[in-house]
């Protein structure tokens, strides 16, 4: 092998490496998209969009039996939510947010797709007001609760489901109809000074009354009911860069391959002929 044949040959080799490297790099980049269901019954409760975050395990919103704070009041109270992803931005600046947006009414789906970095963020955490209510929302209490990936950056988790007694009441504003999103006027707020507990029971307070969408609403909820679903579908990410950088260290190979067994061939033909018979 000539000198020149076996400088392409390490230089294709390098080029190989590096693109290996790099894709490897990229496998804890996924897309992810969430997809939220609305199961409740026809005519009853709805939900606001849903903030939602993949994260590093630290932000906690809330926690059962404490008074609620400005993030999740900001969910629980209106759905807004400024203060809940502001909160999350400054606990964890690495962490990949979003809002699936939209008004959920029964039997509704809508979807949002995320870039996630599975070995940074392999936690994921949710809040979403419920409504009609004054203060009722869906979320989780400890921020480590849904690990969606494992060490080698694969999907352990495909999905969520929340019952209706999972359904927390912030504890922060009084139950009034009048004053309740979806069924009166949400600005009309009494505050309630209580503390972050289950509640849905309180739900059939606003059987009879019209909804904002136009529907008389019925609670129809039991204990056990499943009234929301999160669901999770993954993709891998390749980055077009070190896609061409494999493709071109691949290509050199075949190349020099190429090249080689022209250089054997020439060789061959400078020896004796072959009798041919």
């Amino acid at each position: 092998m000539s000198s020149s044949t076996r400088r392409a040959l390490r230089a294709a080799a390098i080029a190989t490496a590096a693109g290996c490297a790099a894709l490897s790099a990229n496998a804890a980049l996924v897309n992810v998209t969430v997809t939220v269901e609305n199961l409740a019954p026809a005519n009853s409760i709805a939900f606001a969009p849903l903030h939602v975050g993949f994260h590093n395990g630290t932000f906690d919103a809330f926690n059962l039996g404490a008074a609620a704070t400005e993030p999740i009041i900001s969910v629980a109270e209106g759905g807004a939510g400024g203060a809940w992803q502001a909160a999350f931005a400054a606990a964890d600046p690495t962490a990949t947010r979003g809002t699936v947006g939209g008004l959920l009414l029964p039997g509704a789906t809508r979807s949002l797709t995320l870039q996630v970095d599975t070995t940074l963020n392999p936690h994921f955490t949710f809040s979403g007001m419920v409504v009609p209510s004054n203060d009722f929302f869906i979320g989780n209490d400890s921020p480590t609760e849904y690990r969606l990936f494992d060490a080698a950056g694969s999907l352990t988790l495909p999905f969520i489901s929340v019952r209706a007694d999972e359904i927390w009441d912030a504890g922060s504003e009084l139950f009034d109809p009048a004053a309740a999103a979806f069924v009166g006027n949400n600005d009309l707020r009494t505050p309630q000074n209580g503390v972050v507990n289950f509640n849905f029971s309180e739900l059939s307070g606003f059987n009879g009354l019209t909804t904002g969408a136009g529907y008389i609403f019925n609670s129809g909820l039991s204990a056990a009911d499943e009234v929301y679903r999160i669901r999770f579908d993954v993709a891998r990410v390749s980055e077009p860069g070190s896609l061409a950088v494999l493709a071109a260290g691949l290509f050199s190979m075949g190349f020099v391959a190429r090249r080689r067994r022209g250089e054997t061939l020439r060789t061959r033909g400078t020896g004796p002929a072959e009798s041919i018979e």
